[in-house]
């Protein structure tokens, strides 16, 4: 069994690339989603077309370094759709692009850690307590490759939030594993997104993305979203503290 038939998520950064391709799958796959991002009229366009679709969706818009939109997150699904099943903390940030690590500011390095990893932990902070109502559930953190199986200069706040993400998945899937909560980290290659095409945004980067890869290309959205899917999904059951690679093969690739 791989839907989400009756399940309730909360996608966080929906608004665009892989939180908005795992929006539209989550309700395909039967989901009643709630939807946050820092951008209302996105969040309003997907969940108009998801309802369009026979989904059922609701959106919140915020940022999620705010503690108190987390907490509004869950709120929201519990009231519209009784309780929480499934958490997608996906929001995030690259930081400061180009700059050499000794120059990266102070407000830049926080920034940049607070985005990813606090908010993953506030996310957590109050999914876990719903979840737990239900005597189960599936946290997912969007790591990366950077930081846990390569390095790449010019990235350590990016590399040190989303290397911390998955010690944090850890850290929870063990206390939580015996109440019914998985805790996993996804971690993407270079994938097809408005952030991914900033980082790499000239030709001759594109290209050189695509070769460190073993597959020699970079990932659609919608292909990271399966990957999503299983960790949210039953399919996944006994998988817990795992740090997924979805990567293409850009960790073991040396050609």
């Amino acid at each position: 069994m791989t839907g989400l038939t009756s399940k309730v998520a909360i996608i966080t950064g929906a608004s665009s690339g892989i939180g908005y391709a795992t929006a539209k799958l989550f309700a395909l796959e039967g989901a009643s989603v709630v939807l946050g991002a820092r951008r209302s009229e996105k969040l309003e366009q997907l969940s108009r077309e998801i309802t369009k679709n026979g989904g059922k969706a609701r959106f919140l818009a915020g940022d999620v370094k705010d503690e108190l939109f987390s907490k509004a997150l869950v709120d929201l699904a519990s009231k519209e759709f009784g309780g929480l099943d499934v958490a997608f903390n996906n929001a995030g940030t690259i930081g400061a692009l180009g700059t050499a690590s000794h120059q990266v500011t102070l407000s830049e390095w926080e920034n940049t850690i607070t985005t990813n990893l606090t908010s993953a932990f506030l996310g957590a902070k109050y999914q876990v307590p719903e979840m737990l109502k239900r005597e189960g559930g599936s946290i997912i953190f969007t790591s990366s490759f950077v930081g846990y199986t390569v390095g790449m200069p010019q990235k350590a706040a990016y590399a040190a939030s989303k290397a911390g993400m998955i010690g944090l998945a850890k850290a929870l899937a063990t206390e939580f594993g015996a109440r019914g909560i998985r805790v996993n980290a996804l971690l993407p290659g270079g994938t097809d997104t408005p952030m991914g095409q900033a980082d790499a945004n000239k030709p001759e980067i594109v290209e050189f993305v695509k070769n460190i890869h073993a597959l020699k290309r970079i990932a659609l959205p919608e292909e990271i979203a399966k990957s999503a899917l299983y960790l949210a999904s039953d399919a996944s059951s006994f998988t817990t503290g795992t740090a997924l690679l979805v990567d293409g093969g850009v960790s073991i690739c040396r050609t």
